[in-house]
């Protein structure tokens, strides 16, 4: 299940220590996954929810309640980011024994299904994780819960991959968005998608438009899908020199459900079309590495040329008798 570091402008705890959260992300995954699978093969999976709303089970796998909370950060807040570390690593060890925010109305007809379920609902935590911190959050627009493509690279790859989805980078001062950066062990693939109906071709030019043909619908010009995949490739480039990252950079146009020809590739872009997808598709599901130290900078560099939208947590400027500031403003 690839880890999405970052959703559009969205603030994401990433952003605050992309060092600790994938592996802790990893470890907790495993972790539920194995008591719930646990629980169902003995037959108790009902009672991991017995007595807890679907929204407590949530906030309690992430956050320690909140009366602990201010009773632990009130008069201290000049040492947030360290009292931040310290509430996260203890609240994910505390809350080890809830199932985010999973909910099984009826016992699912198999081990499969359980999975499945696990997997979609694991999906609504991992959006928990790109838009919101300890002290703010972004508000998500709801699309992105439906979006096949981010759901593909959420729960098609391996734990170990990094996602960066349509985000937004700040150049000078300036929002640049871009379509998916995927960060694996060894490589940054910079994929822009280049889909439509089913069975769709498209015949590649050097000029600003394509051509996409399709026997029942006919003929349509679309935009050239290398200048955006140039754009992207050319910002990662940029971040990656600043930084000092030496992880290659590699080019993809993504056509799952239809063919590419285009005779003047240049050598540095990869087609991935009806025919070629599979192969790719495996090999990278293959890929066993851990994490890297290296794919873990390059997270970092690219995080901090990403620009943030978010509100602070009203939690953070109410204590917890409700009405005093805490907040030095």
């Amino acid at each position: 299940m690839g880890q999405l570091i970052k959703l559009q402008d969205y603030i994401s705890r990433y952003e605050q220590d992309v060092y600790r959260y994938p592996s802790q992300f990893v470890r907790l995954k495993h972790q539920q996954w194995e008591k719930l699978k646990a629980a169902y093969l003995a037959g108790e999976l009902q009672n991991l929810f017995a007595g807890k709303e679907e929204s407590d089970i949530e906030d309690d796998w992430i956050y320690q309640p909140k009366q602990a909370l201010f009773t632990k950060v009130k008069g201290l807040f000049k040492k947030d980011r360290e009292l931040e570390n310290q509430y996260e690593i203890e609240g994910s060890s505390h809350q080890d024994d809830n199932i985010f925010s999973l909910h099984i109305p009826n016992s699912p007809d198999s081990m499969e299904d359980l999975k499945q379920t696990y997997l979609n609902q694991l999906l609504r935590f991992q959006m928990k994780w790109a838009s919101s911190t300890l002290h703010e959050k972004s508000v998500i627009d709801p699309a992105f819960y439906l979006d096949e493509r981010l759901r593909f690279f959420l729960q098609r790859f391996p734990d170990t991959f990094l996602v960066l989805y349509k985000p937004v980078f700040l150049l000078k001062n300036a929002p640049v968005e871009v379509e998916v950066i995927l960060l694996s062990p060894t490589d940054a693939w910079c994929i822009t998608f280049l889909e439509a109906e089913e069975d769709a071709a498209f015949v590649g030019t050097n000029e600003r438009f394509w051509l996409k043909r399709h026997h029942r619908y006919g003929d349509k010009k679309v935009l050239n899908p290398m200048l955006a995949l140039n754009r992207m490739e050319k910002i990662v480039t940029q971040v990656f020199t600043l930084y000092e990252v030496n992880l290659p950079i590699k080019k993809v146009i993504l056509s799952r459900n239809g063919y590419i020809d285009y005779p003047l590739v240049p050598f540095d872009t990869l087609l991935l079309d009806k025919r070629s997808f599979p192969e790719w598709f495996q090999r990278m599901r293959n890929l066993s590495s851990p994490l890297k130290h290296l794919q873990l900078k390059a997270a970092q560099a690219l995080l901090d040329y990403c620009d943030t939208a978010s509100n602070r947590r009203l939690e953070w400027d109410v204590d917890a008798d409700g009405g005093e500031d805490l907040i030095d403003r």
